[in-house]
């Protein structure tokens, strides 16, 4: 079996590791973002949009440290963005508890913008190091 994105991998020497870590960041944001309101902590008004926009921000940060081509970066932030306005609409039709907040979309795809700048980075490749030790 073949994992999503397995061919457009940096030169990993395990990059079905990597790539599995990364699916496990987005399931953490989905079930975190679909938990009921009352078993999360209360936070000051406002500070969930640093919270979406840093969460986003590291899972985009980490699929430019996953993915080699400009074409699965590009595919990943365009996921990235749907999901999280997917998950912006989920709150509100799947729970009773949360809100759909169109800023808190905003905030996720500003995240994603700043994780994809990464790209731009001697950082970028600073996985791929790390893994061929």
């Amino acid at each position: 079996m073949r994992w999503p994105g397995a061919g457009a991998t940096k030169a990993f020497a395990r990059p079905q590791r990597w790539l599995g870590i990364w699916w496990a960041m987005i399931a953490v944001v989905v079930v975190g973002s679909l938990l009921p309101a009352l078993l999360l902590p209360d936070l000051p008004e406002g500070s969930d949009k640093i919270e979406h926009l840093l969460g986003y921000a590291i899972l985009a940060g980490m699929a430019v440290q996953v993915f080699a081509t400009r074409r699965a970066l590009i595919a990943a932030a365009l996921f990235l963005v749907a999901l999280g306005v997917g998950i912006e609409v989920a709150q509100d039709l799947l729970t009773t508890t949360r809100a759909m907040d169109p800023w808190d979309a905003v905030a996720n795809t500003c995240g994603v913008l700043l994780g994809m700048a990464t790209a731009l980075t001697p950082a970028r490749d600073a996985l791929v190091r790390r893994d061929s030790r």
